[in-house]
């Protein structure tokens, strides 16, 4: 099994973002020594708690303190973009990283309508133009517009040896069957999802055609945390539930509450509904609970990758619940 992290790089209370761009860069590297494949670092925007909005900004300063790890978006919002501007910058950053960059791509606005509209004045209208749009950027990663072509002519400069690998990310069957008409790798978010995904996931093995990837590519994007004990990792995972609640009520722009404002919080009957609700859908546990619930998901979903999202208070516990899951399945 392939172990891979996918960071949000949420603030924590107290803390500024200029500090979780620092935690961002920290797990990158660790992650690295612990032996995880890939490392994505996700785009918001005006996000309450999330501080990166420019991944490839990032994943420069990420690139430069790694060596071996795969870096990528997780993901370029595409809607607001164009597809050449794009292939340039992961181009560029394929020139400077040789076979280590990630290009995934998702629709999602990544923040509010004002943000959106700040962002993009047509985003709904790039929406219904996403699978042309994405057609474009593969072209452009290929270099292979057919001559008649308005941009046969045209190359994402400078156009490194080994070329990004293009990852389609999605929660739907929708997003499945662009990746497989395409040949693109796909990533499914399981974590953000109430789908029925190994159905998902059949629907892109099925529909594959080759073309960047010669053969269907998966990753499975899971919430987990992992501590010494189950009842430790239990009680870590009570911040990013909070803070959860929090932003559903407009009051999470202190970032991911410590556990003392946990322990202190007057809690609903509601918020308990939703709490457990969000439980179903994490991976929590000590390493060998770790380990037998993502070994589960594995005989469902038939993939051998998975990328764990974690969030808690603290950025050392963060680091050392992606340390324990690595050291029991690596």
């Amino acid at each position: 099994m392939k172990l891979s992290i996918l960071d949000q790089s949420p603030v924590s209370a107290g803390k500024t973002p200029a500090t979780a761009l620092q935690a961002s860069m920290e797990l990158a590297k660790s992650g690295e020594q612990f032996g995880y494949t890939r490392y994505w670092i996700a785009e918001h925007h005006d996000f309450t708690g999330l501080s990166c909005s420019a991944p490839e900004v990032m994943l420069g300063y990420i690139g430069a303190h790694t060596k071996t790890i795969r870096i990528g978006a997780g993901a370029v919002l595409l809607p607001h973009y164009k597809p050449y501007k794009v292939a340039e910058v992961y181009n560029m950053l394929a020139t400077l990283f040789p076979g280590r960059i990630d290009l995934g791509i998702g629709r999602a606005p990544g923040g509010s309508a004002e943000v959106t509209t700040a962002l993009s004045d047509n985003y709904l209208q790039n929406v219904y133009k996403m699978p042309e749009s994405f057609k474009e950027l593969l072209h452009f990663l290929k270099d292979d517009f057919p001559e008649d072509h308005m941009y046969s002519k045209v190359s994402a400069a400078p156009l490194p040896e080994i070329s990004p690998k293009p990852w389609l990310l999605g929660t739907s069957s929708k997003s499945a069957k662009l990746a497989a008409e395409n040949g693109s790798a796909y990533a499914f978010g399981h974590f953000m999802s109430d789908k029925d995904g190994p159905e998902i996931l059949k629907t892109y093995k099925e529909n594959f055609q080759p073309g960047l990837s010669q053969q269907p590519e998966s990753i499975i994007a899971v919430s987990a945390i992992c501590a010494e004990t189950t009842e430790k990792a239990e009680h870590l995972a009570k911040s990013g539930f909070l803070w959860k609640l929090n932003m559903a009520k407009g009051e999470g722009s202190v970032g991911v509450p410590s556990l003392e404002e946990v322990e202190n919080y007057p809690y609903t009957s509601e918020d308990q509904q939703e709490i457990e609700e969000m439980r179903r859908k994490m991976i929590i546990g000590n390493p060998q609970e770790v380990r037998e619930q993502l070994e589960q998901l594995q005989s469902i979903y038939h993939t051998n990758e998975f990328m764990i999202i974690t969030i808690t208070h603290d950025y050392m516990d963060r680091l050392q619940s992606y340390k324990l899951i690595a050291e029991e399945l690596l």
